[in-house]
């Protein structure tokens, strides 16, 4: 092991890697908090409840991508992706290392043969990711697979989803030449898996260049990373950190897995004063402002349905199976979820300059989300079956119907017949309770 901390060159670059490590997690810990106020901005929820339960899901559907299986041929491939990201984070902990502390592989003399199965198995795993990276950008750019080609995924969208791709490739890029050529400087010490059969690649190089290229794969792999988790905060990629606690608050088995509408509590209770006028009045703060039916912006959402829409990956599963969307309605549930992620920037924004009360002039429904879209959908739950991360984008849409329809009137003749048969008959049928049951009397003659 070579103490580096006397080389002055070396010396300059722990500097600059301290710094650019200091300035990296400043960024992120910056837009990370923005993006919690930003979720904190919507109406309080208790998902607190059946804790176990809620680790059980997290471990099934974040860690174990156990929906993502149920489309076997591209789940294989983002295994690799995933598998690949979760165990060379080891290799770039010792990176890191390296550059704070001026050693180079620092656990290479306390781990010896282990050292060389761990970054040998790393180089096995990188090598699957490069195939899968290569299979994902052809089905985004060559295949044209038809998710990926709707309107909202056009402009920053496609340009995003491919940003990744690419800097996964640079990535690997980088591990096989820092690798490699250590390996040629050292004579093949190491002993790693791949690197070691790229060694003719780089044997005619001096020793000079052999540094130059070792360095070079070094600073290109932390400040791909570095750049990386800066992006990320901006990116659909920012499910790889909220899919975690979208999952553990997702809901459990019960009515809001199965599209069940919860009950306004105004509304419950001026239900319950005509039903028992007896009834005491309830105490109503006279300062307060009215209270809105539904959802008319961001604000009036749950945090949890703010949460749905950051940790949105863009797959496009969702609208794959809605059948509106395959019927040639206007309603794609990612693009309700895209939607509501981008207004809540925004909104965010406003608030962060201009304080809560500002308005600007705009809103969630109407300006980001038509009211066609918001009616072409027929609750069926496909969405949620599909998401491989829990997310819930009926809620969202339930919400901005119950804000167009008692907010401003806004539905479609049918529902008002249908609105008006309940109200009168009790159900949705125009005729008499006492009739309604007289086919059982017709069956049984």
């Amino acid at each position: 092991m070579e103490l580096l901390l006397i080389d002055m060159p070396r010396l300059v670059q722990q500097v600059i890697f301290n710094s650019i490590l200091l300035v990296t997690a400043l960024l992120f810990s910056i837009k990370a908090k923005e993006i919690y106020r930003n979720i904190k901005m919507g109406k309080a929820e208790d998902r607190s409840d059946q804790p176990q339960q809620r680790l059980k899901n997290m471990t099934l559907l974040a860690l174990g991508q156990k929906k993502m299986f149920r489309n076997m041929i591209p789940a294989v491939f983002h295994l690799c992706i995933y598998v690949a990201f979760l165990v060379t984070q080891i290799e770039l902990i010792e990176i890191i290392l390296d550059g704070m502390t001026g050693i180079h592989r620092i656990f290479w003399p306390m781990l010896g043969g282990f050292y060389t199965f761990i970054i040998s198995f790393i180089e096995l795993l990188s090598v699957f990711a490069l195939v899968a990276t290569i299979v994902f950008l052809s089905r985004r750019n060559l295949l044209k697979v038809p998710r990926f080609q709707m309107d909202e995924m056009s402009g920053w969208p496609k340009l995003d989803g491919n940003i990744i791709l690419y800097v996964e490739l640079f990535l690997v890029f980088c591990i096989f030449t820092m690798n490699t050529a250590d390996m040629v400087l050292h004579n093949g010490e190491y002993g790693f898996l791949v690197s070691g059969m790229l060694m003719p690649l780089f044997s005619g190089f001096s020793e000079g260049t052999l540094h130059f290229l070792e360095r070079f794969g070094w600073w290109g792999h932390i400040v791909a990373v570095f750049a990386f988790l800066i992006y990320i905060p901006f990116s659909k990629h920012l499910h790889i950190v909220l899919a975690f606690p979208n999952a553990y608050f997702g809901a459990l088995d019960g009515g809001a897995n199965k599209g069940e509408m919860a009950n306004m509590p105004r509304i419950t209770e001026e239900i319950k004063l005509m039903m028992d006028p007896s009834l005491p009045m309830p105490e109503e703060d006279p300062n307060a402002a009215p209270a809105r039916f539904g959802a008319k912006d961001v604000e009036d959402l749950s945090w949890k349905s703010l949460l749905d829409a950051y940790t949105c990956t863009e797959c496009g599963r969702c609208t794959d199976a809605c059948p509106a969307n395959q019927t040639g309605k206007l309603l794609s549930p990612r693009k309700i979820m895209m939607a509501t992620r981008d207004r809540l920037e925004e909104k965010g924004r406003e608030v962060a300059k201009n304080g809560p009360e500002h308005d600007d002039g705009k809103a969630l429904i109407h300006d980001y989300i038509s009211a066609e879209e918001v009616k072409a959908c027929t609750t069926c739950n496909a969405c949620v079956e599909e998401c491989p991360v829990s997310i819930n984008p009926v809620n969202i849409i339930l919400e901005l119907r119950r804000y167009l329809i008692l907010e401003e009137a806004n539905s479609p003749e049918e529902w008002n017949l249908m609105f008006g048969n309940v109200e009168t008959n009790g159900a949705v049928w125009k005729l008499p309770a006492s009739d309604r049951m007289k086919w059982i009397d017709e069956m049984n003659e």
